[in-house]
């Protein structure tokens, strides 16, 4: 069966015969004498193309009852159909990936799509070649895997890591999908991993992990995070119960290391879902820029930075909240009233790294609050009361699988809200990869070569980029500093 959302058999051969690590994730090679699937960069002997099957997901193979191979060990693969956007399908997936699935069922899933439960999974039985069921369980067992392999967790952790509250049925689930018992994978992997808890997170290359960081570091909120030239860290969780994480470059291969410590495994894949986001770990950039490159000066900035990606945030009401404040000032000066704010509503954690001793305001500390006290002007204060207000009663939430107009919506009906500062939420706290802010001052310069575009002509201009116009807003603005850097 051919499915649309995967290379065609002839370019799935070329990728797996070069073990090219950009088709990572967009593939899977199901091998019919071994019963075993694989990444396309597997470094077992390339098999013989009349033994080979090819499916689109992990969760497509593992249901026509392939078992995921030990050495390239999938679990590791980037996503190819989660990256956001306002497909049912690419909406529902990033709901799963989000844990819809854990304690909801598919007809509250298909509600929240927007059609029937039938028709859920037959849209996805053609693209993802899986029930919603079937991908929301390879998920849960992948993640396993991986927590076997990787750490020294015990295997009742890692059965509630992975949403299981029972042993047994998680010990069943495991064998059925994996082909061995959980303690079999113990005791077959290599070195005992000691000291933090580290995952690796695969992407497909390439990856401006320099350029990332840099973006993130000049708005960082002090006591929150801290970025560094090699790498993000912060500690999340409650004051008196304080996780501490850490996100690093391999030096060899197309992943992040993540470290974790002191972590409730139950907080596990949320962890790792936030921070896959937060590096737009899944982005198919090859798609991307085929897209892009129609566009000249998108040609040009794409030469210049082939591995730029969206840079995401770790919480919806974090970044709403800064962008905000950054209305109409510097990002120094937003970062200035970002620690005012936090200095003087977050509050002081018990357990803390050096310089992360502090927790970000939530919606109900901040919707009545005397925001004037740290220097905001009385609309900005009152705008930031009416977000925070609105996200306490859930008139606005920041999940990953709304439509980029009902989010820009709900948000421009707040007061001193509106088309720009609603699109660059969507951009880095939903992640929308279409999300494009054609009020922006840059790139209405940047599209009009210095003459400044309307906001009309702006988004008329973008709309042969779609669905991928987050990513030229970000090339836009990195040409944008390249230039201001030449005339100095």
């Amino acid at each position: 069966m051919s499915y649309p959302t995967m290379p065609s058999p002839a370019i799935c051969d070329r990728a797996r015969a070069s073990k090219d690590a950009r088709f990572d994730g967009l593939f899977f090679t199901a091998v019919r004498s071994t019963h075993i699937y694989c990444r396309p960069v597997c470094p077992a002997p390339t098999p013989k193309r009349q033994n080979v099957t090819y499916y689109p997901t992990a969760a497509a193979a593992t249901a026509d009852g392939y078992r995921p191979c030990l050495r390239c060990r999938p679990e590791l693969s980037p996503e190819a159909h989660a990256r956001g956007g306002d497909d049912t399908v690419q909406r529902a997936l990033a709901l799963i990936a989000d844990g819809a699935l854990q304690d909801a069922s598919i007809e509250t899933l298909a509600a929240q799509v927007g059609i029937g439960s039938r028709q859920l999974r037959r849209v996805f039985l053609a693209r993802t070649g899986a029930t919603p069921i079937a991908v929301h369980t390879t998920r849960r067992l992948l993640l396993a895997k991986q927590l076997l392999t990787e750490t020294t967790l015990p295997v009742t952790q890692v059965a509630l890591a992975a949403g299981f509250n029972s042993l047994r049925r998680f010990n069943t689930a495991f064998l059925e999908g994996c082909g061995m018992a959980p303690s079999a994978i113990r005791r077959q992997r290599g070195e005992t991993p000691s000291g933090a808890l580290t995952l690796r997170l695969g992407y497909r290359p390439p990856l401006d992990f320099t350029t990332m960081l840099a973006f993130l570091a000049r708005r960082a909120i002090p006591g929150i995070e801290h970025v560094g030239v090699d790498s993000y860290e912060r500690v999340i969780g409650a004051t008196d119960a304080s996780t501490w994480i850490r996100v690093t470059a391999s030096r060899t291969k197309p992943e992040l290391l993540l470290e974790i410590s002191d972590a409730d495994p139950r907080a596990i894949p949320d962890i790792v879902r936030r921070v896959r986001r937060m590096f737009d770990l899944d982005a198919d950039l090859a798609a991307v820029q085929a897209v892009l490159r129609v566009e000249p000066l998108l040609a040009k900035a794409i030469r210049k930075r082939p591995g730029l990606r969206v840079p995401g945030g770790w919480d919806g009401f974090e970044i709403a909240v800064r962008a905000v404040l950054g209305q109409q000032i510097s990002v120094a000066g937003a970062t200035t009233l970002a620690r005012r704010l936090v200095d003087a509503y977050g509050e002081t954690r018990t357990q803390s790294r050096e310089g992360l001793d502090r927790t970000f305001p939530t919606p109900q500390h901040l919707h009545d609050a005397p925001l004037e006290a740290i220097g905001l002007p009385k609309s900005r204060a009152a705008t930031l009361r009416s977000l925070a207000a609105a996200v306490a009663d859930g008139r606005v939430d920041f999940s990953v699988g709304q439509r980029l107009d009902t989010f820009v919506e709900h948000m421009s009906a707040l007061p001193g809200i509106g088309a720009w500062t609603s699109h660059y939420i969507a951009l880095r706290a939903l992640g929308h990869p279409d999300a494009f802010p054609a009020g922006d001052l840059v790139l209405q310069q940047m599209l009009g070569d210095d003459k400044r575009l309307s906001e009309r002509a702006t988004d008329a201009r973008s709309q042969t980029w779609r669905p991928w116009r987050a990513y030229a807003v970000l090339h836009f603005w990195h040409l944008a500093n390249d230039q201001a850097k030449e005339k100095r």
